[in-house]
């Protein structure tokens, strides 16, 4: 679609009574504490403004804005005058038009005379308000004091800052501080030296920005502006999509010029994101174009011959051709697939759809088992469904904010602004955590108390937090007896109120101090609406199920489930963990968490996709892998997944890669992965293919096909080609049609389709008949399940033990600016600010190892070693170090050990037990994977033709 500029209402739109007024002449009704500016928008009288825009509260700097009301004296600023009964305004006069050119001139005398130069030639807004006020010349010249030679700062990767063309209206301060919540600008000096300062001063790159992108946005002029449409100009159509990052799906413009992408642009009326974007949203798109891409197939008889391109056709026939071999040779069962959470619930839904249609087993998995698969079954055990509870909007009313195991202003940026916006106005904020997050102390937020557990003792003290509650009368009982199972609540409140779960006795085994707990504990009980927002630092334990189910029987006894502002929200990593799950990816469950083994069901799906289906569970990943170590299973279909590098204890899943016969790997670019794949498949991303992906509120939302797939297929036909070269076709048009089915099948979707959520910009499910539009609040009038089910939570120390040998221990997570495992932000300018993987280790473990910040350590644990530079940092507690998992050349996951969620396999990437000392070498692994490597792409680099 052509470029449509989104209305600018000037200020933010308020809640209030009807108020009726009356601009040039028109009357308008606005709700009470409206701005005069935003009601003449909405009567289509707009204003002249440079100040105000309507993600920011006014500020009435411009004098631009300027308008008579009858009865009042001078010209007061219509952005911050709230609109009043009765009232009539003028914004037209004689006396507007010459103050209005006045105020235009001065502002025009200190400016670069360069619009026909300049990049944002056609979308400045001081260009436009020029025009509006009916400027035609300066009168004073431009021979004075002026700012044209101030130093452009180009530090920033994405864009640049030229204090030339700024015009202090602060908008980028501002946006930096109410939006974003960094507070990374100020304006320095006073009078005519008055200018925008990154810090102190010290430039974009250096200082505290984040490179969110609200400056940029919020600018008017071309003071700050991306350097991709310095470079390209200024895009000329543009795609409403949805970003292919974290679980947040903030909805974005791609604004294109033919094919070429220009910029991202968060959209407004995005639901999740509400016009606000991060890092890698925003900018870090460029992989899609990285010359790294594959875009030709590739097959190979064995990993150690050259990839050989071939077309479409002979890949594809290549890959069924093996499949039907390995069967045939090996049983049904010897092969399996892995769905992408990067890929659209249409593309993933195909993948299972194959796995048991055309190779006729269950054995299909996703990312989800290594990191939110005790979400499923803790939050559907005690609540009836696998999914959070709340949307994103409802921390806008949440007092007692409880985050655990979870980064947000790393891994979930745009939602840990709106949380941090929601603190700044009083909210109060409960860390549980054993690193010391931004979130414990950033400008203008402190948590009221910072829980710094020992790595593997959740459990503990979320049972302890109950405690405190449930033994001093501090419990919500009304809403207990009403909403929840009363039998299970009797028999869990006699064990939660044991001793042995106090805040006292589990103090030494948590490293909590009990009277911080009892704290905590009071105020998420009586500080109001208590919202649980929790990560991967919950699920990914060997108790990470039982965590899930804690917080849950927490939630359940003050009554904070069913209404704004609480809940229980899981933070998803990827763009579509939600969707992949809700797709049926599992091995023992079908689309809406039906299990397989439920007759009803299955003749459902047998009904209509004319084959029978197993109802035995298949295997999980770490089956598979397993099992090819073990000789039985030995061919793998891997969709977008890099398990290599993300997986645990990585010999293992080399092991098992090795001992295939036939890896096929679909994917934008040769993974660590595709190194032991004989077949490549090129994949396609977020803009090259149509679809939905849904986050982590349920929201499902329109991926929309900007530009041509670049290899010639999106995954959803590659994957329909699979199908029918194995003797089982499929004859999707379009990926509507696949959600029509999906909508056939399963219950929670029955009422989503392309159409329906083209209509309300996004749809949170369930959406049926009972909730045409529908859910943004689970469990408003009861649980899924009926009553909740409160689930005895016992406390059972990990068998991952720290000693002698290994005294520390491991725990691992994300960064702000690198995603997953870097194959997308990694091939961008990202890299700047996170070019390797660092250990963090506290000051006095440093010291009792002679390590100083930057050296070479050695990182050892039972499974494995690997090597990188440490980072001695107060961030973490003694005895814990903390890495990424981002640059495959560090090879964390080496050192991470089988142990895995009790229930779900999730593994425990979280407790590692691991020595660290000053090395001057790479590890043996490493030495060995970068030569493996280093061949590996020597022989992609220099395929065989055809």
């Amino acid at each position: 679609m052509a470029l449509h500029p989104e209305i600018d209402y000037g200020t933010p739109a308020r809640v209030g009574t009807p108020v009726t007024l009356e601009i040039d002449g028109q009357a308008i009704t606005v709700p009470a504490g409206t701005s005069v500016m935003h009601a003449a928008v909405e009567a289509g009288l707009p204003i002249p403004k440079l100040c105000a825009t309507d993600n920011l509260e006014p500020f009435g700097s411009c004098r631009l804005c300027l308008v008579e009301i009858e009865g009042r004296r001078g010209t007061p600023a219509s952005c911050t005058t709230p609109v009043e009964p009765g009232m009539k305004v003028k914004t037209q006069t004689p006396r507007l038009e010459k103050l209005r050119k006045g105020v235009m001139e001065l502002y025009i005398s200190d400016h670069p005379l360069d619009c026909l130069t300049c990049a944002a030639n056609g979308d400045c807004e001081l260009q436009d308000m020029a025009g509006a006020v009916g400027l035609r010349e300066v009168r004073y010249g431009y021979e004075g004091a002026n700012h044209f030679d101030a130093k452009k700062d180009e530090s920033n990767p994405y864009f640049t800052f030229d204090p030339a063309k700024c015009i202090a209206c602060s908008r980028c301060v501002r946006a930096c501080e109410e939006v974003q919540g960094t507070f990374a600008l100020t304006i320095g000096a006073r009078g005519f030296e008055s200018h925008v300062s990154p810090g102190q001063d010290e430039g974009f790159l250096g200082s505290e920005c984040v490179s969110c992108g609200a400056c940029v946005q919020a600018c008017p002029t071309a003071t700050l502006i991306e350097k991709s449409v310095i470079e390209l100009g200024q895009p000329r159509r543009e795609v409403i999509t949805t970003c292919a990052y974290c679980g947040v799906g903030c909805s974005f413009k791609a604004e294109l010029n033919g094919n070429t992408v220009v910029r991202m642009t968060p959209w407004k009326d995005g639901k999740a994101n509400h016009g606000h974007s991060c890092v890698k949203g925003r900018f870090a798109w460029g992989y899609a174009a990285h010359k790294e891409r594959i875009l030709k197939p590739m097959i190979r008889s064995s990993i150690d011959q050259p990839w050989r391109e071939v077309s479409w056709d002979e890949a594809i026939n290549y890959a069924a051709s093996e499949f039907k071999r390995i069967q045939g040779k090996y049983g049904r069962n010897s092969v399996g697939g892995i769905t992408s959470s990067r890929c659209t619930n249409e593309e993933t839904f195909l993948v299972q759809k194959l796995i048991r249609a055309a190779f006729g087993n269950n054995n299909v998995d996703t990312c989800a088992r290594v990191c939110h698969s005790p979400t499923g079954y803790g939050l559907k055990t005690t609540l009836g469904t696998s999914a959070g509870t709340q949307d994103f909007d409802s921390v806008d009313e949440t007092d007692v904010a409880l985050v655990i195991g979870a980064n947000p202003t790393d891994a979930h940026p745009v939602f840990a602004s709106r949380m941090k916006r929601r603190l700044r106005q009083g909210a109060k904020l409960i860390v549980v955590d054993p690193r010391r997050i931004d979130l414990v102390r950033s400008p203008h937020i402190e948590a009221q108390f910072h829980l710094a557990l020992k790595p593997g003792t959740n459990v503990a003290v979320v049972n302890a937090l109950a405690h405190v509650i449930a033994t001093e009368g501090l419990m919500d009982e009304d809403y207990v007896k009403e909403r929840c199972d009363l039998e299970s609540f009797r028999e869990w409140l006699a064990f939660i109120r044991q001793p042995l779960n106090s805040p006292e006795a589990s103090e030494a085994y948590t490293g909590v101090p009990a009277a911080e707990l009892r704290g905590a504990a009071r105020l998420y009980a009586t500080g109001g609406r208590g919202a649980i927002y929790y990560g991967l630092g919950v699920t990914e334990h060997s108790q990470g199920s039982t965590t899930v189910m804690a917080m849950a029987n927490l939630a359940m006894l003050t009554g904070n489930i069913g209404r704004n502002g609480v809940g229980v929200n899981p933070l998803r990593g990827q763009n579509n963990v939600q969707g992949a799950c809700d797709m049926g990816s599992f091995p023992h469950e079908l689309s809406g968490y039906r299990h397989v083994s439920d007759a009803p069901t299955r003749a459902l799906f047998e009904s209509a996709w004319g084959v029978a289906i197993d109802p035995e569970p298949g295997l999980r990943i770490p089956n598979m892998l397993d099992a090819a170590v073990d000789g039985s299973f030995k061919g793998l279909y891997v969709q977008g997944e890099d398990i290599l590098q993300s997986d645990p204890n990585t010999h293992h899943v080399g092991a098992g890669l090795a001992a295939m016969e036939c890896v096929v790997v679909q994917d934008l670019f040769l993974s660590e992965t595709a190194n032991y794949a004989h077949v490549f498949l090129p994949g396609s991303s977020f803009l090259e293919k149509d679809g939905t992906f849904t986050n982590a509120e349920r929201r499902i939302s329109l991926v929309r096909k900007a530009i041509p797939p670049m290899a010639g297929k999106a995954d959803w036909e590659t994957t329909m080609a699979l199908s029918a070269a194995l003797g089982y076709p499929m004859t999707y048009k379009h990926p509507s049609e696949i959600m029509d089915e999906i909508a056939r099948l399963t219950p929670t979707f029955a009422g989503v389709s392309f159409k329906r959520i083209e209509e309300l910009g996004s749809i949170q499910w369930p959406c049926n008949d009972q909730a045409p539009e529908g859910t943004p609040i689970m469990h408003e009038k009861g649980f899924v399940r009926g009553k909740g089910l409160f689930v005895l939570t016992e406390f059972v120390p990990t068998e991952e033990r720290t000693g002698p040998r290994f005294p520390l221990i491991l725990t691992t997570g994300r960064i702000l600016s690198q995603y997953n495992v870097g194959a997308q932000t990694r091939r961008t300018a990202n890299s700047v600010w996170h070019e390797e993987d660092r250990l963090e280790i506290h000051p006095v473990d440093a010291e009792d190892r002679g390590i100083n910040d930057g050296d070479w350590v050695q990182l050892k644990s039972r499974a494995g070693e690997t090597t990188l530079r440490a980072r001695v940092s107060e961030r973490m507690q003694p005895g814990v170090v903390y890495t990424t998992f981002h640059h495959p050349d560090t090879g964390a996951n080496v050192v991470t050990t089988e142990f895995s969620d009790w229930a779900t396999d999730c593994p425990e990437y979280k407790v590692t037990a691991v020595q660290v000392r000053p090395t001057n070498r790479r590890s043996d692994w490493q030495e060995e994977n970068n030569e493996f490597t280093r061949r590996a792409r020597r022989i992609a680099a220099a395929p065989a033709a055809e």
